[in-house]
């Protein structure tokens, strides 16, 4: 197949995360609407992983099945917290074995509701779960990065340090979502001044509810600029919020292509709608892509 790291150097790529269904009914769902994403046609698509791999195996059979059956690059999340290395190597070598060539490396984060940290797991980092999977296989590796610095860090020096330590063992990072572009232009002119030019590939989440973005934002660390909290909250309504978002959206990624990013993930929390509005406002999708599910 095809290692997402050579899809870099051309035209913006233009990609997705999806989460493995944890119900019959959203399974259902996401079954429908993947047939909306063979018409997106995505560079590549990213399947997330539970918190203490409660998605383990849901994970795994949406990554194989997107490649074997849609013909779709699928790029496997895999988080250490949690998790000792055996395990870790078991799910690996599955993979490999499966065909998936590409892995976003993460250290894992709590469920939004979790009132107590995840336990420990055998790797206490994202870069050495990066070292344990180039030991298992030849896979391309991505990281996560946080344009304003992760919400645990101590500061967002360290936050950048950590960043380019990181990101040297792997070869693309894809950022949390974001509202201001000077935001991810200062996190990549920082890592280059630490010696890092690695693709960094912004991430977009289009708003949808503005109960959605708060719970995110939270988790996330992302700070809301004013001015966009106050264009949400004029919305009258879930349609027109909905609608004000794309707009957002649409905004936000024109001005992050003129600055010639390598590409736009998109969060859709399995929710195609909006993303395919942006992207065909954006002359990224073709134009038969549909515009409801």
């Amino acid at each position: 197949m095809t290692r997402i790291i050579d899809l870099f150097g051309g035209a913006p790529c233009l990609s997705v995360e999806l989460w493995p269904p944890r119900s019959e009914a959203a399974e259902a769902r996401l079954a429908a609407s993947l047939d909306r994403l063979d018409l997106l046609r995505p560079a590549f698509a990213s399947i997330t992983y539970g918190a203490a791999g409660s998605t383990r195996d849901r994970t795994h059979d949406l990554v194989v099945s997107l490649q074997r059956d849609h013909g779709t690059t699928a790029m496997a999340h895999l988080a250490c917290a949690a998790h000792s290395r055996a395990e870790l190597v078991d799910i690996l070598v599955r993979y490999r074995d499966a065909g998936i060539e590409n892995v976003l490396a993460l250290r894992g984060d709590p469920p939004m509701d979790a009132t107590e940290p995840l336990p420990d797991g055998e790797l206490g980092h994202a870069a050495a779960l990066v070292e344990l999977v180039r030991s298992v296989g030849p896979f391309c590796i991505a990281v996560a990065a946080h344009p304003a610095g992760h919400p645990e860090a101590a500061g967002l020096v360290e936050d950048r340090r950590r960043l380019a330590e990181k990101l040297a063992l792997a070869d693309f990072a894809i950022t949390q979502f974001f509202y201001d572009v000077d935001e991810y232009l200062r996190l990549v002119e920082d890592l280059a001044a630490l010696g890092v030019t690695k693709p960094v590939v912004p991430g977009v989440m289009p708003i949808t509810s503005v109960r959605t973005l708060e719970r995110m934002a939270a988790l996330s660390g992302c700070a809301v600029p004013d001015a966009l909290v106050e264009r949400i909250t004029r919305a009258d309504g879930p349609d027109e919020v909905r609608r004000v978002g794309v707009e957002i959206a649409i905004e936000l990624c024109g001005k992050l292509l003129a600055e010639g990013v390598p590409g736009l993930h998109f969060y859709t929390m399995n929710q195609f709608t909006s993303t395919v509005e942006i992207c065909r406002a954006l002359g990224l999708a073709p134009p038969e892509a549909p515009t409801a599910g």
